[in-house]
């Protein structure tokens, strides 16, 4: 089946009594390395566990590689990886044993599982380990085989929640690398789930944020960091006051902060004008600090509803 996007939810609904923790998502999204980024309890994995029908939604439409999961759900999970947050092994059983299992639960004879699990753990990097129980892995390890299992059957999307948690920065960069090979080398498309803004910004060039069940920003990152608000925060050790003159002179509204900086809003698309009126004027800024790009201050926005709620 040939398809545009890979994931199409339409009102997608999910409560759990009175709390509705997905509030009639709309989303659209190509095939690419995707990151869903927000913070603990967003929605996130919620979201993956709806479209991959481990949760019952409460209403809306889903479709995944261009066929409704109402409809087609078992033939379409056969083409999906899933990676979930939570340990996914079996006690007992050695690394490509496990695997090979996996790819056997999506539908592989015994004998291409068998193969297919063997490079699969040798391109997660676990040909050594792959005679260990799991049970004895360390923690990237557990990452790294809930990786390679989601991949055994060669799916055309996978999904991955969390696959940094517990990690080291070490372990962490491992992960990710591997995660960008999926893709760039593999051409499967990847639903990388994070709340940490650093690993969806290093490896997705799609980002979806979402906050309190709802999404907040949906575009291209390249997008995503080139939308600022023409604004700048202006640290000076004197002449405060003559440089707000020289502002409101200029056009361009400016207030004093808490922290006695001076917030600019000028206006143009670059901070060179800004640095041209205060050479000229002969004052020197210790610091200019240009406003957050839209991906920084959304998944802030999305930090601090949360913490709002929380409150």
């Amino acid at each position: 089946m040939s398809y545009t996007n890979v994931i199409e939810a339409r009102g997608l609904l999910k409560r759990y009594g009175p709390q509705t923790v997905l509030n009639k998502v709309d989303l659209t999204l190509p095939p690419g390395a995707i990151g869903l980024l927000g913070p603990n309890g967003a929605g996130k994995s919620t979201f993956i566990k709806c479209l991959l029908q481990l949760e019952q939604k409460d209403a809306g439409s889903v479709s995944l590689l261009g066929a409704d999961i109402d409809q087609f759900g078992r033939e379409t999970r056969r083409r999906i990886g899933y990676a979930p947050e939570q340990d996914c092994h079996i006690p007992g059983m050695v690394g490509c044993e496990y695997v090979t299992y996996c790819g056997e639960l999506s539908g592989m004879p015994f004998e291409a599982a068998r193969q297919r699990a063997h490079e699969m753990l040798d391109f997660v990097g676990m040909g050594q380990e792959r005679y260990r129980k799991v049970d004895t892995y360390s923690t990237g390890m557990k990452q790294r085989i809930k990786i390679a299992q989601a991949l055994v059957h060669d799916p055309d999307l996978v999904f991955l929640d969390e696959p940094t948690n517990g990690l080291d920065p070490k372990g962490q960069a491992l992960i990710l690398e591997l995660i960008e090979r999926i893709w760039k080398e593999s051409g499967i498309s990847v639903v990388l789930s994070s709340h940490l803004l650093h690993d969806v910004d290093r490896i997705c060039d799609r980002i979806v944020i979402i906050a309190q069940g709802q999404i907040v920003a949906h575009d291209t990152l390249a997008a995503l960091k080139s939308r600022r608000r023409p604004e700048a925060e202006v640290v000076v050790a004197d002449q405060k006051e003559r440089l707000m003159n020289l502002l409101a002179e200029k056009g361009w509204p400016a207030r004093m902060l808490n922290n006695g900086n001076l917030k600019v809003e000028h206006g143009e698309a670059s901070l060179n004008p800004l640095i041209s009126l205060m050479r000229e004027s002969g004052i020197v800024p210790l610091e200019i600090k240009e406003s957050p790009n839209a991906l920084n201050e959304l998944f802030l926005q999305a930090l601090e509803t949360k913490r709002e709620v929380a409150l």
